[in-house]
């Protein structure tokens, strides 16, 4: 049987272009590191994914179809507990609802600081918390 050389037999490949989805240039088509879903703590609901990814050789934690009660002075950690005993603090929380990323300074030992949470530091208390697996 002939082939003809006008017909390919290769398949025909497209390019895609892949564009940032935050402040930080991330695209995020690399895998997760560790990641885990939110429960709510105590009286209070949060929900989404915690993330942590290596990106441009700098961890970021990022928090994916995110969304917690509102609080005031809402804080995120990485904690070595499912409470905000021995954290590093990532800073405000951006917003009640959506995907967000935070850097995260240093090279933590992920081993130990295993939980993100959201924390009320005001009033000290849980809002929700992820052990990263």
């Amino acid at each position: 049987m002939a082939v003809n050389s006008s017909t390919s037999i290769m398949p025909k490949l497209e390019m895609v272009k892949v564009l940032p989805v935050n402040s930080l240039g991330c695209n995020f088509l690399f895998f997760a590191l560790f990641a885990s879903s939110f429960t709510g703590g105590g009286n209070y609901n949060v929900t989404g994914m915690a993330q942590i990814f290596l990106q441009n050789g700098k961890y970021v934690l990022k928090l994916a179809d995110f969304r917690t009660d509102n609080g005031p002075d809402l804080k995120v950690y990485l904690s070595k507990a499912s409470s905000p005993s021995a954290h590093i603090s990532l800073g405000d929380l951006k917003s009640t609802n959506g995907n967000q990323v935070y850097e995260i300074q240093g090279t933590p030992d992920f081993s130990q600081y295993r939980y993100a949470l959201i924390h009320c530091e005001d009033f000290n208390r849980l809002f929700g918390s992820a052990e990263l697996k």
